[in-house]
């Protein structure tokens, strides 16, 4: 094809990749020869483009075939290298770092003569950091760096040339390049620091001078060796020294550049131009995870073991991107994000340099100036909060006078930042601080939430929901004109704003739990919802969020949501049937088009909402159409997406608490599905959360006769995962607690197990906080204690620490320690005062005073 035009001949590169790609294991050897012949014919062809789409077919081939089976390829490839003609040269080096990105770690396996590839290719990569090409000497110093970066073998002991021939790059002329030294030194800083350490002044003063490099691109790989620094425990402390001087240039990085301006400063009122579908990102329901909250720290994360946990500070800094278009990561982000964890780990050491600036970026006459500066004192909030607090009741009342700065951009950032500060202004020591601060904010918030301008409503709506999350019950006394508020939003908002408006009335439920429930709020929150709710089609965007608003509200309204549950409980059923039939079609049809899963998990979620809201109210709604809501939720436990399988195993603990007369007929075959979810192994830790969670709520509800053929295998799945220290917090809280229904229910098949879980699910649960479900966990415990008292001395010790710590226990529980505490001690009989001294004095008091022992 080499008559055809260079573009012609690209797309047919391209082509044979895709089809390379999607059909290797069925290519026969004698055409999969022709097209390396072929390709590595093609490696110096004159057309650029197609040389590097050549390229891209090499490099999978190498990739899906493996490196041993293309032995001849390398040493190619490392030959041509040294050739006179530089499309050659750089045709044979696009191929190399297309292998070495995709195939790395094989490069490190010997070949059949006992020789590494990367011994052979890392010296010669280190000879082109110095070549006369610039596109050549950017491919040898990123290619290299991919091998700092994995901690290769191969590339240790060269690290000393790597990093002298690394820092004569240090000024290169050409933007590439730089990028590229910047990403290495911050490659070397993450796995070779001790590399980086006996010039660190020299090192930190280069990359201080790069941050402020003219080119925004430069500028930012520079940048992002700041927040690595900050990652390093253990030579975080070092960058202390230079603070003076990072602060200040991190500040100064946080102004928007004329290239972010072009795109985003925009004041124009455009409260009433309809949104296209495109500037919508498409969203994803997280499912729900049953979990307990432990004293001192939140409740766990969602993500379930094999997801992606992406909830680090960094996701902060997209807040103020205000326009989809420019949502990449960008100078400004990273120099905010560096400053946050900064404040984090150096805390209120930081404002002796912050605040200088600070005081001069605000009283700055240019805008943007001024608005960095409203940035800055954003990002220092949660590092710097008991340093910042004295400057706090000047600066409040300015950032809610900036809700009104003529600047769009002013207006949205100081939402932002002044969210940041919520807490504050709830829980602050200042006189009167919910009147004097809290409410203006509110009012500020609320107020400019109607802006004209859609970005400014976006940011307004969204520091909302953080402030309301952060106040809690306090905001209780202002349901009635927060809900004005949101309906007038209601009225205005275009489609992308009312997604974040959604979680705002999600997020004021649960602050305000079963206050919401009365009927002046029922009647100005519920027409709205419902007729949105009516016209949404599934197939809509709108179709999470508001899915997950209603199951906020369901759940704070308890009963009240009766009168609303029936048509949105048969939607949602509607919902998860439709899909699974038609996951089940394209299944066996690849014509079919599989069914967007996010819908089932979000309709399973609300359906457990409503289930709980309703109480025992539920089992009507669920007997409707024979029970067909149990069917699904038994194809739900079988499915592929892990996510599904989650939220269906929420879903059966819910409708064993509250509808287990109906699952009673169908008990056998639900408990032959959820047996082997709950896996030893969690390799999808909320799926198995959620297992054994549900097999507790179950527990309770059969009784013995109708769950004690299946304890023995239930327990050889629990007590591993209570007993392995590896299992996260959360799963080895339910395992337990699981345990110990489970031995309330069948404490003579439970109990004689004592010895083996006990030391380690008193330690478990002595720091959850006091709920029913512990409840029912401890009465288990003194139950199989009763049965089998020896099986407690090992971890007597453990178990009065576990008891003392109870702060609310309720009678019948009380009574249970106060009976069990009496039969340990007559049993021990006159070595119970020696037991008690191993105690410390103040559990010896507790137990003495609580439970007369």
């Amino acid at each position: 094809m080499k008559e055809e035009n260079g573009p012609v001949r690209a797309v047919a590169g391209l082509l044979l990749k895709n089809n390379v790609r999607q059909d290797f294991d069925n290519i026969s050897p004698h055409v999969l020869d022709y097209v390396k012949r072929k390709s590595i014919d093609a490696i110096g062809d004159p057309d650029t483009l197609v040389r590097h789409t050549l390229g891209t077919v090499i490099a999978t081939v190498v990739a899906l075939g493996k490196i041993k089976n293309w032995p001849e390829i390398l040493p190619r490839l490392m030959q041509l290298l040294d050739s006179a003609e530089y499309p050659l040269v750089e045709g044979a080096w696009d191929i190399l770092r297309k292998i070495c990105e995709e195939c790395g770690h094989e490069l490190e396996e010997p070949f059949e003569d006992g020789t590494r590839p990367l011994n052979v290719m890392l010296p010669k990569f280190l000879a082109f950091f110095s070549s006369e090409s610039p596109i050549l000497r950017e491919y040898a110093i990123s290619t290299t760096t991919l091998f700092v970066g994995q901690r290769s073998e191969c590339m240790q002991p060269l690290m000393d040339t790597f990093v002298v021939e690394l820092f004569k790059r240090a000024n290169d002329d050409n933007a590439e390049v730089l990028k590229s030294v910047c990403k290495a030194v911050v490659a070397l800083l993450e796995s070779r620091p001790d590399k980086l350490v006996p010039e660190l002044e020299n090192v930190v003063n280069y990359m201080l001078h790069t941050t402020q490099n003219s080119n925004q691109e430069i500028a930012m790989e520079a940048c992002e060796f700041w927040l690595s620094f900050c990652e390093q425990e253990e030579l975080v402390g070092s960058l202390e020294p230079f603070l003076n001087k990072v602060i200040p240039t991190l500040m100064r990085g946080m102004v928007y550049s004329e290239e972010d301006l072009l795109m985003l400063d925009n004041d124009d009122d455009d409260a009433v131009v309809p949104d296209s579908e495109q500037d919508i990102k498409p969203r994803h329901h997280r499912a729900r995870t049953h979990d307990h909250q432990t004293e001192g720290a939140g409740a766990s994360s969602n993500d379930d073991g094999d997801s992606d946990e992406n909830d680090d500070d960094d996701d902060d800094y997209d807040s103020d991107d205000d326009d989809d278009v420019y949502a990449e990561w960008n100078l400004r982000k990273c120099s905010a994000a560096s400053l946050d964890v900064m404040s984090t780990v150096f805390g209120d050491r930081i404002l002796e340099f912050v605040l200088p600036v600070l005081r001069e970026e605000l009283a700055s006459d240019d805008w943007r100036v001024k608005e960095a500066g409203i940035l800055a004192l954003g990002a220092i909030a949660e590092g710097c909060m008991n340093g910042m607090e004295p400057h706090l009741p000047s600066l409040i009342p300015y950032l809610i006078q900036w809700f009104k700065h003529e600047k769009a951009l002013v207006r949205s950032i100081s939402c932002w930042s002044a969210s940041r500060y919520g807490k504050w202004a709830v829980y602050g020591t200042e006189p009167n601080t919910l009147k004097v601060y809290f409410e203006p904010l509110l009012a500020g918030l609320l107020e400019t939430m109607m802006d004209k301008n859609k970005r400014v409503q976006e940011a307004a709506c969204s520091a909302f929901a953080t402030v309301e999350e952060d106040a809690a019950q306090f905001m209780v006394p202002y349901i009635q004109p927060v809900l004005e508020a949101l309906m007038r939003a209601f009225t205005q908002y275009q489609r992308k704003n009312l997604i974040i408006l959604y979680d705002a009335v999600g997020t004021l439920a649960e602050a305000v739990g079963s206050e919401l429930n009365q009927p002046q709020y029922i009647q100005m929150l519920m027409p709205q919802l419902l007729e949105r709710w009516e016209n949404v089609q599934t197939e809509d965007q709108h179709m999470f969020p508001l899915f997950e608003c209603l199951s906020a509200i369901a759940l704070s309204l308890g009963t009240g949501f009766k009168p609303f549950a029936q048509p949105v409980y048969e939607r949602c059923v509607q919902i998860v049937g439709e899909a699974l039939q038609l996951s089940q079609q394209a299944s066996q049809d690849p014509t079919i088009e599989a069914p967007d899963k996010d819908l089932v998990i979000v309709a399973l979620d609300l359906i457990s909402a409503i289930i709980q809201a309703l109480g025992d109210d539920a089992q009507a709604l669920v007997a409707e159409h024979n029970g067909v809501v149990l069917q699904l939720v038994g194809m739900c436990m079988m499915d592929p997406v892990t996510d599904v399988r989650q939220s269906a195993f929420a879903l059966l603990g819910d409708l064993a608490m509250h509808s287990f007369p109906l699952l009673l007929p169908q008990l056998d075959a639900i408990m032959q599905q959820l047996i082997p979810q709950v896996d030893r192994n969690f390799s999808h830790i909320n799926v198995c959360n959620n297992a054994a969670w549900s097999v507790g709520e179950i527990a309770l509800k059969a009784g013995e006769e109708h769950m004690k053929s299946y304890v023995n295998p239930l327990l050889e799945r629990l007590v591993p995962l209570l007993n392995n220290e590896n299992t996260p917090v959360t799963l080895a809280e339910n395992a337990a607690i699981t345990i110990g229904r489970l031995g309330l229910v069948c404490p003579s098949t439970v109990a004689p197990n004592l010895e083996v879980f006990a030391e380690r699910w008193c330690a478990v649960l002595t720091n959850v906080r006091d709920n029913e479900e512990k409840s029912s966990a401890f009465q288990g415990m003194m139950t199989m204690i009763g049965n089998n008292p020896q099986g407690i001395a090992k971890a007597f010790l453990l178990f009065c620490q576990a008891a003392v710590g109870w702060q609310t226990p309720d009678a019948q529980l009380m009574d249970m320690f106060i009976q069990t505490f009496a039969g340990l001690k007559q049993l021990a009989g006159d070595n119970w005062e020696a037991s008690m001294t191993m105690l410390d004095p103040q559990a010896r008091e507790l137990i003495m005073k609580n439970f007369h022992a």
